[in-house]
């Protein structure tokens, strides 16, 4: 129905003279007593909103002069072409080859891709910047790989469209929100069992941090490696590392490379994998002579190393794009039916000169 009489918005109108700020989609939501997901809908034309309730919208965006961003009319008359990417970091390799693979899918779907970084796992922070994406009229796809990730996955609302690239979820529970991952605990126990094969007693595993709050659980990659020695009947060594880069590598590998009995490490990344070659260099132990080596992920630096460096490949670009397709499956069309999960191709050990048999 429309709106008549005296509004909200006419009692928190500037004095005269005084410019107006442009109205927001959470400002037309207030006015008209509705959610901002509702207003959402409404401009996407979205069949699920009652017909009173989208007059109502309607007639409150005209009242406040509200207008979409450029971002959000990419192809004019249609549905929001624009979504948001929140994610704890840009540099490392498998978030910037995730939202490499999100950007190219969305380029070609006709879509625009924003980037929020998000900088911890307070609430505050998170709603921020969740609004900010909601503002923007389109869906999030939360790169979950982390702890503040995780975090920023678990205060989505519901009805803001989400997808997320998460770790492997753990027993094959599947998430709460559409999502894609690569077994990388299978990777890793394929990985571990290598080593054992190759003649080595035990293998030590330098962490990456889990993305469990509170490190409730370990990573995947941190079970995968568990599972395989408790399979092969080794009791596990205390894993070591407390970071993502190679400082936290190198500090890692110092310890190791004291450890005379040390002869095969498991990396939670490359980056972590390079700070240990650098330690064990600086020891005197030469890899793979005295110590095999093995990373993960295998970034685009991995196989030109000295030694090239084992890793595990990990498609992390096809986890961006059948991200964003799990978005769009609630985009466009509008209420159309969306997959729940995609699990994408089984990351592959790749050997080079790092990992020798003893």
């Amino acid at each position: 129905m429309p709106v008549t009489g005296h509004t909200r918005a006419d009692a928190a109108a500037p004095p005269e003279g005084e410019q107006r700020k442009a109205a927001s989609i959470r400002d037309v939501a207030r006015v008209a007593g509705v959610s901002h997901q509702t207003v959402s809908r409404v401009i996407n034309d979205h069949p699920s909103v009652r017909p009173e309730t989208r007059d109502r919208v309607h007639a409150v965006i005209a009242q406040l002069g509200f207008r979409r961003s450029a971002t959000a009319l990419a192809l004019a008359g249609g549905p929001v072409r624009a979504v948001t990417v929140l994610t704890s970091n840009t540099t490392l390799y498998g978030y910037a080859a995730t939202l490499q693979g999100v950007e190219e899918e969305a380029r070609a779907a006709g879509f625009s891709v924003g980037v929020s970084v998000l900088d911890s796992d307070e609430d505050a922070d998170i709603d921020r910047a969740l609004a900010a994406a909601a503002d923007s009229g389109g869906g999030v796809l939360v790169i979950a790989y982390d702890r503040i990730g995780a975090a920023a996955l678990e205060r989505v609302p519901s009805g803001l469209a989400c997808t997320a690239a998460v770790e492997s979820p753990a027993g094959g529970r599947i998430p709460a929100r559409p999502s894609v991952w690569a077994d990388d605990r299978a990777a890793a126990r394929e990985a571990t069992a290598h080593l054992l094969g190759l003649g080595h007693a035990t293998v030590h595993y330098v962490a990456i941090p889990s993305s469990s709050p509170g490190a409730r659980r370990p990573s995947p990659r941190a079970a995968g490696w568990r599972e395989a020695l408790q399979d092969a009947g080794v009791t596990p060594p205390k894993p070591c590392g407390k970071g993502w880069d190679a400082r936290a590598g190198y500090q890692a590998g110092l310890a190791l490379a004291r450890d005379p009995t040390v002869t095969a490490v498991l990396c939670g990344n490359d980056d972590l994998a390079l700070g240990v070659l650098r330690a064990l260099h600086e020891a005197g132990r030469s890899v793979p002579g005295d110590v095999s080596v093995i990373g993960f992920d295998d970034a685009p630096h991995s196989a030109y190393l000295t030694p090239s460096l084992s890793s595990v490949r990990m498609d992390f670009t096809g986890i961006g794009r059948a991200a964003f397709a799990l978005l769009r499956d609630q985009l466009d069309p509008p209420g159309a039916a969306a997959r729940s999960a995609v699990e994408v191709a089984k990351p592959e050990l790749v050997l080079r000169e790092s990992s020798l048999a003893r």
